[in-house]
């Protein structure tokens, strides 16, 4: 099977029918009971697993109806950044203590050890 975008549009939704069709027969469902399950038509099951286009909300939903609503986020993944624009974002590690004359204290407070108050 040639790769999914080598494809033609035609044989791709052939393709695609087919495999929803196996699916939906693992899952053991008639066309009338993931209609149902998916709120769409039968007819629209029918359309789907013959390769026919059809709208896309109704493919959402028959794909959530057999448990593959998960997979349709990995159609267009989220942008990811620039590896610079991450380092921009990217808090600096703290990698040492201020000093008490940069923290706003005075060098020599007029504590020492050993003196009691």
């Amino acid at each position: 099977m040639p790769t999914p975008f080598l494809q033609s549009d035609q044989a791709f939704l052939a393709d695609f029918g087919q495999r929803l069709l196996r699916r939906r027969l693992t899952e053991n469902l008639t066309q009338a009971e993931l209609a149902a399950k998916a709120g769409v038509s039968k007819r629209t099951v029918e359309r789907l697993e013959s390769g026919v286009s059809t709208q896309f909300t109704n493919l959402i939903r028959t794909l959530r109806a057999l448990g593959l609503g998960a997979n349709l986020a990995a159609l267009i993944p989220p942008p990811v950044a620039s590896p610079i624009a991450q380092l921009r974002r990217q808090k600096s590690e703290r990698l040492r203590a201020t000093t008490p004359s940069k923290r706003g204290l005075k060098k020599n407070s007029g504590w020492t050890w050993g003196k009691q108050p």
